[in-house]
């Protein structure tokens, strides 16, 4: 995490991709995708994933929400990460031993039988010390092929359209939508990367600085979805994907815990109205997981809430209607 605004985050120690004639074969049941529902870089994977129409033939697994000791065993080991639970197992406390959090919606590593994101790593060799997800796993050669969450999105995109259930839906497409695309991904992480920056800032100049880079890439989030369905144009693309993963835990979790709150994401009619109709989408909707999402912001950073205390939800506006459809037109997928 940053500290004093948004440091860049270490390097993916795995850049594999799947291709056909090479090491890593496009095959189905042979990927298996580890995930946690709170982490939004993880969460853009599985929606790449439910709109190419993948869950067939790609298997996932999904952390608990709260980090803990990977090593508990190693006292001078003070590494916090992500764990592997089963729905039924008793819950956790947060690292620092506040509160109570149950263990609904996890689903327990049965290919590698892994406790900790951390022994994914340590199995495939990993030497950068980032023990992050998503992490695509390959069962066959029982070794990590990729864990950064741009490149995975597009290796769903392209590699598995033989048994994709929707190969003709094109996250990143040739043609004039492309540059429109590259350019969205240029400006739109000043929202979801900044933020952080706001979070973890240690100097009012940091924080002021970083809010600024935040609300001025909302601003112009607003205005460019005053006039287009979606941010690239009229197709729905994997900038959504990534957009969309951040706009939604803005209210429950950023706005309050990195205290982000110079205005809310309901508060932009054009925003919190994309954010509904992407929401209106299953596989936008099936990420979306409140639960883990706010436990793990407010269980998982004991510098910013030591005590673990998670709080009351507001409503779920994200659920209601959108008319952008009728306003701009239906969308190709």
């Amino acid at each position: 995490m940053a500290t004093e605004e948004a440091k860049p985050a270490l390097p993916p120690n795995f850049t594999h991709k799947i291709e056909q004639g090479t090491r890593f074969e496009p095959e189905a049941a042979r990927y298996h995708l580890y995930v946690s529902l709170g982490c939004p870089f993880a969460c853009r994977c599985l929606t790449a994933m439910y709109l190419k129409g993948l869950d067939h033939a790609i298997g996932v697994s999904v952390t608990h929400p709260t980090w803990q000791r990977t090593r508990p065993e190693d006292d001078k080991d003070e590494h916090l990460g992500w764990v592997f639970r089963a729905p039924t197992d008793p819950p956790l406390s947060s690292s620092t031993g506040h509160g109570s959090f149950g263990c609904e919606g996890c689903v327990p590593d049965d290919i590698n039988g892994a406790i900790t994101v951390r022994q994914l790593y340590d199995m495939a060799g990993g030497t950068s010390g980032k023990y992050s997800v998503p992490v695509l796993w390959d069962k066959k050669e029982k070794t990590i092929v990729n864990n950064e969450s741009a490149e995975i999105i597009r290796i769903f995109n392209t590699a598995f359209n033989a048994v994709a259930k929707h190969p003709e839906v094109d996250l990143y497409p040739e043609g004039p939508l492309r540059a429109a695309i590259d350019d969205a991904n240029d400006w739109t992480p000043s929202v979801f990367s900044q933020v952080y920056g706001c979070g973890f800032a240690t100097t009012q100049e940091a924080y002021d600085k970083a809010v600024e880079a935040v609300f001025g890439g909302l601003d112009r989030c607003e205005e460019v979805l005053s006039k287009q369905r979606y941010i690239a144009g009229s197709e729905l693309s994997e900038v959504d994907i990534k957009l969309f993963q951040s706009l939604i835990r803005f209210d429950s979790a950023y706005y309050i815990l990195f205290k982000a709150c110079k205005r809310a994401i309901r508060d932009y009619p054009n925003i919190s109205g994309y954010v509904r109709d992407l929401y209106s989408n299953p596989a936008f909707s099936r990420t979306v997981d409140m639960y883990h999402i706010r436990v793990s912001y407010f269980g998982s950073m004991p510098a910013l809430n030591p005590y673990a205390i998670v709080p009351a939800a507001g409503e779920p506006w994200w659920e209601q209607p959108s008319d952008r459809a009728e306003r701009f037109g239906a969308a190709k997928h």
